[in-house]
């Protein structure tokens, strides 16, 4: 079954704002998804419902699956370093 991959608007300018070549490999990761929501690599974040972290390089993604609609919904991209702050 394939998954419907969505952006927020906050997430869709992160990916703008980031180099060619850092864009080419967070989007082929978020690609990825739709067919295989829950990769080997990935981790649901601890305290937050239904949220998980997908590690692309020296960036995560941060995305929420939605099973009952079969959405992966991007929710924030960003350096690993600072992706997790408020």
């Amino acid at each position: 079954m394939l998954y419907e991959v969505e952006f927020t608007p906050a997430a869709a300018r992160q990916i703008k704002k980031l180099s060619v070549s850092d864009q080419k490999r967070i989007i082929s990761r978020i690609e990825n998804l739709a067919s295989t929501p829950r990769p080997g690599s990935v981790k649901k974040l601890e305290g937050k419902e239904n949220l998980y972290r997908l590690p692309a390089g020296e960036y995560r993604i941060i995305y929420q699956i939605q099973d009952k609609n079969l959405l992966v919904l991007v929710v924030k991209v960003g350096h690993r370093r600072e992706v997790y702050r408020k």
